[in-house]
């Protein structure tokens, strides 16, 4: 297993407080808001302690607590009565600001947890794809968000907040990107075994750029253009890989992996855990137990011939 549990593919981890949104915005404000009351209220009370400390150290031992029961009566009650409901009301507003319903022309996109990978589909566009979520900028994007097993949350800390993913259940998140840039997504709710690599990259792309994208995808699974891409098909369906794998008009799959159809354009592959390559996909095709302990691939013993071929096929999926 390998030492470090960092993905090297990924971005860097985007944070709360650099929001790319008008939702990240209003959550990063609101996280201002709270860090700089904190800070002020912490600052107070330890200028309140050191002055006492003082005072009580030039006066003589008195028997009186008065001091104890005034200081205790203003931080211990009135403070939090001023403060928590001022907190509170922001949050409310906030809350309610970012759950309103997206317009009615908001990009779609359905977005399943599996215990292990992401699986993301356009319904409007008939795209199923994985571990990638590209959106345009500049235009509402509403999510819908549910699990095929465990339970994930969505989280892109720069661009929202975090939605879980339910069971049976569907659950709605709306955003919108402003900026273009790809961002680090990751799961926010233990989901098992794994769960630190349970990531994903969303990508904000200019409209044109996003359509471009679009189309791409619609497009079938590419012809092998080589005899070793057409014998790397064919070591794909000898292996039984289409089993559990979907590439259109080539293998049904089952349901529970990636769809590898158009494999090939993904930057990364184990759900944001490699850089997609050639070496991190061999590694992977060969001993996916080793590099991510408990997914539910097996591990292949393919001879070399027959792993460049397979490598060479899946390298032309794009």
């Amino acid at each position: 297993m390998p030492a470090d549990l960092t993905p090297v593919a990924a971005p860097e981890p985007g944070s709360v407080l650099d929001p790319v949104g008008p939702e990240a915005a209003q959550i990063a404000g609101l996280t201002w808001f709270m860090i700089v009351l904190g800070g002020l209220l912490w600052l107070a009370t330890v200028v309140f302690l050191v002055l006492a400390l003082r005072h009580r150290a030039h006066r003589e031992p008195r028997a009186s607590d008065r001091g104890a029961k005034a200081f205790i009566a203003v931080w211990g009650v009135v403070v939090p009565i001023v403060v928590l409901p001022v907190v509170f009301a922001y949050s409310l507003v906030v809350g309610v600001d970012i759950s309103r319903p997206a317009p009615p022309e908001a990009l779609t996109v359905e977005v399943i947890g599996h215990q292990f990978w992401w699986e993301v589909r356009y319904p409007e566009a008939d795209i199923v794809t994985a571990n990638e979520v590209h959106v345009p900028v500049g235009r509402p994007v509403r999510l819908e968000l549910t699990s095929a097993d465990v339970i994930h949350s969505f989280w892109v800390p720069p661009v929202a907040g975090k939605t879980d993913l339910l069971p049976d259940q569907v659950n709605l998140m709306d955003f919108q990107v402003d900026e273009p840039g790809t961002y680090l997504g990751e799961c926010a709710e233990f989901c098992g075994i794994q769960h630190a690599r349970m990531q994903f990259v969303l990508v904000a792309q200019p409209e044109e750029e996003f359509e471009e994208h679009m189309l791409a995808l619609q497009a079938g699974s590419a012809e092998p253009d080589s005899d070793l891409e057409e014998a790397g098909r064919a070591v794909y369906l000898a292996e039984g890989c289409g089993s559990c794998h979907r590439i259109e008009d080539v293998s049904e799959g089952a349901g529970f992996a990636p769809d590898l159809t158009h494999l090939a354009t993904r930057e990364t592959i184990a759900a944001g855990m490699l850089e997609n390559t050639r070496g991190n996909l061999a590694g992977w095709i060969l001993d996916p137990q080793g590099l991510k302990p408990g997914v539910r691939m097996p591990p292949n013993n393919l001879e070399g011939d027959d792993l460049q071929a397979m490598l060479a096929y899946l390298e032309s999926l794009e």
